[in-house]
């Protein structure tokens, strides 16, 4: 097909249920928007039958232009990675095909795009997902909100549309995969809107608690300096605060109430302590990046991949 307008990156994981219903769905609401796209699936390491529905979808649609099967699963980023690397639209557009997320409101990412946005991320208004999920989610949204400089609500949602000159100035491929933080402090034209969000129709999420503390934590070292300077920010007000006690203990007229401060030594002391095991814990996914990149080490790879261009 000649150079469509959209590349539409879904990826895949244990859909077999899902991915029909989700395609049709997609496709209708791509139809109707007149403009030219192309769709790409990402198989990421599904082992039931998403692949071979995704072979029977890629041979029936002439707009399906790729799809990719990994030997294993490598994770969200490493799929989107691979579907960047396949697509050749001015924007790319990504979202998961487990059907919590609504295909049909596409449209409102490309308005925003017609626009001039260079990044359109959408954030789940009322999430239909256990504590277990949104609990963490929080916290690494605080975090991702202040590594990106941005008033972003959802990172985790995967749910985004990105121009394309902002995708290929990282220059990503199976040795420098994708980090949506980067993105989108590379732009200051940016725009959050509202998605709805579903419970999920088949089977269960497949990330767990170590999946989304690997995906945090890879979108923070990939923030350059940045998490050494928020966690050095922490470390510098709790030893501030230890200084001011000991003055304020020692050389003052309140000194002679230094044994009501101890508490509050204490709390200090072990909040420098956890602030140096966090900063040791980011030192360490540093190390560990750096000694993989020396071997050369693939992010993801590709068993099979059928393409049309």
């Amino acid at each position: 097909m000649s150079h469509p307008e959209f590349s539409v990156i879904i990826t895949c994981y244990f859909e077999e249920k899902s991915i029909d219903e989700f395609y049709g769905r997609l496709s209708k609401s791509l139809e109707g928007l007149n403009r030219t796209y192309e769709i790409i699936f990402v198989n990421d390491g599904s082992t039931d039958g998403t692949w071979d529905r995704l072979q029977d979808i890629y041979k029936n649609d002439e707009h399906v232009t790729a799809i990719l099967d990994f030997t294993r699963n490598f994770g969200q980023n490493r799929a989107m990675t691979a579907g960047f690397c396949e697509a050749s639209g001015d924007a790319y557009i990504i979202m998961d095909s487990d059907l919590q997320l609504s295909p049909e409101e596409l449209p409102n990412f490309i308005a925003e795009y017609d626009k001039g946005a260079d990044v359109v991320v959408g954030y789940r208004e009322e999430r239909k997902d256990s504590l277990y999920r949104t609990l963490p989610s929080r916290i690494a949204n605080v975090i991702m909100r202040r590594l990106s400089e941005s008033d972003f609500r959802d990172f985790g949602c995967t749910y985004k549309l990105f121009r394309s000159a902002i995708v290929k100035g990282f220059g990503i491929g199976p040795f420098r995969p994708w980090t949506t933080v980067r993105a989108i402090a590379f732009s200051n034209r940016r725009v959050q809107i509202p998605v709805s969000h579903r419970q999920r129709k088949y089977g269960k999420s497949g990330y767990t608690f170590k999946k989304l503390f690997t995906y945090n934590m890879d979108n923070m070292v990939r923030c350059s300096q940045r998490p050494f300077q928020v966690l050095g920010g922490v470390f510098l007000a709790f030893a501030l605060l230890l200084i001011l006690r000991v003055l304020f203990m020692n050389f003052t007229p309140f000194s002679i109430l230094r044994h009501v401060g101890n508490g509050l030594l204490l709390n200090v002391i072990m909040g420098c302590a956890l602030v140096i095991l966090g900063l040791l814990c980011v030192l360490g996914e540093y190390i560990i990046r750096i000694f993989t990149r020396s071997f050369q080490e693939p992010a993801y790879i590709i068993r099979t991949a059928y393409r049309k261009h």
